[in-house]
C-alpha cells in the first residue's frame, strides 16, 4: 500500500515557499500543516510553486520530469554530497571495529520519483490508480538516488530497503528499482514491505496475521531495531522523504529528501 495520508497541494505543500528548507532538512513535520488560523494557502499559487521547485516539465511519452537544473535536483545533490561524505567515514570506522554497516532507503520518492502521478491525479491518492501505477514499474529515479545505493555497496555497507510498499508489489518495485540501476540487495532479505496477511513476528505489538494497527513510525523503526538488534547490523545511515521514514530511532544519521506533495504522518 502506498503511504497511507495524502494531502492535496493545499495542505501538503505549505513549506514549498520555502523550498530549499525541503532540501536542507529543516523543515520539520509541524511546518507542514497549514495554520487554521488565517485564510489557508492559495492552492493554484502553491501548485505552481511545485512545478517551479521540480522544474516540471511534460516530456515527448507525455510523463511530467523533474529538471536536472531544478532547484529539486540542487537541494538533491547537497544532501548526496554530505551523505557520501558521512557513509565514507562511518564505513571505514564500523569495518575498523569489525561492526557491520548498513543503510536504510525507503522507496517511493526517495528512489523512485512519483512526480507524474502527483501531477495527473492533483495531488490526491486512490488505491487503485495508486496501484497500477507502481505495478507498470517506470517510474524514473530520485535524481542521484541510484548512484548513492551502489556507492554505499562499494564502501562495503550492506544496503536494505524499509518501504510502505505491499507485499503484492514486490515484484514491480524490484523490477522497477533495476531499471533505474539500484540493482543491490533486490531479495526478500533485504527488501522489506508491508505484508499485512502476515507481518513478521518483530512487529508483533502492532501487527498480527490480518490485524494491521502499526503507525508509519512504528514499522519503520520497528523494521530498522530488527536489522540492527536482530540481524546485527549499525545502520549509518537512514534515508526517507518523510519524518515519519526517519522517526523513531535505529540509526546513526537520518536524511531527509525533498518532497513538497504529500505528507505523512
Amino acid at each position: 500500500m502506498h503511504k497511507p495520508l495524502r494531502i492535496a497541494a493545499i495542505a501538503a505543500a505549505c513549506a514549498v515557499t520555502g523550498a530549499a528548507l525541503y532540501g536542507a532538512g529543516a523543515a520539520t513535520a509541524g511546518q507542514s500543516t497549514a495554520n487554521s488560523t488565517h485564510e489557508p494557502y492559495n492552492i493554484g499559487l502553491l501548485v505552481k510553486d511545485i512545478d517551479t521547485y521540480y522544474g516540471t516539465t511534460l516530456d515527448a511519452d507525455g510523463v511530467y520530469q523533474a529538471s536536472t537544473s531544478s532547484q529539486y535536483a540542487k537541494d538533491l545533490a547537497k544532501l548526496d554530497k554530505a551523505a557520501r561524505q558521512q557513509i565514507d567515514k562511518a564505513a571505514r570506522k564500523s569495518l575498523k571495529k569489525g561492526d557491520k554497516p548498513a543503510v536504510v532507503f525507503d522507496i517511493d520518492d526517495t528512489l523512485l520519483l512519483s512526480l507524474d502521478y502527483e501531477k495527473k491525479t492533483n495531488y490526491t491518492y486512490n488505491a487503485t490508480t495508486w496501484a497500477d501505477y507502481v505495478n507498470k514499474a517506470d517510474r524514473p529515479g530520485v535524481f542521484g538516488s541510484a548512484e548513492l545505493v551502489r556507492y554505499a555497496e562499494s564502501k562495503g555497507v550492506e544496503v536494505f530497503y524499509n518501504s510502505g510498499l505491499s507485499e503484492a508489489q514486490r515484484a514491480a518495485a524490484v523490477a522497477n528499482l533495476k531499471k533505474i540501476g539500484a540493482d543491490v540487495n533486490l531479495d526478500a532479505d533485504h527488501v522489506f514491505l508491508k505484508d499485512k496477511a502476515n507481518p513478521p513476528s518483530y512487529l508483533s505489538a502492532c501487527a498480527t496475521p490480518g490485524t494491521w494497527t502499526c503507525t508509519t513510525v512504528q514499522y519503520k523503526s520497528g523494521t530498522r531495531k530488527h536489522i540492527e538488534q536482530d540481524l546485527g547490523y549499525d545502520i549509518v545511515a537512514n534515508f526517507g522523504d518523510q519524518y515519519s521514514d526517519l522517526d523513531g530511532g535505529y540509526a546513526d544519521k537520518t536524511y531527509k529528501l525533498p518532497n513538497p506533495t504529500y505528507f505523512v504522518s
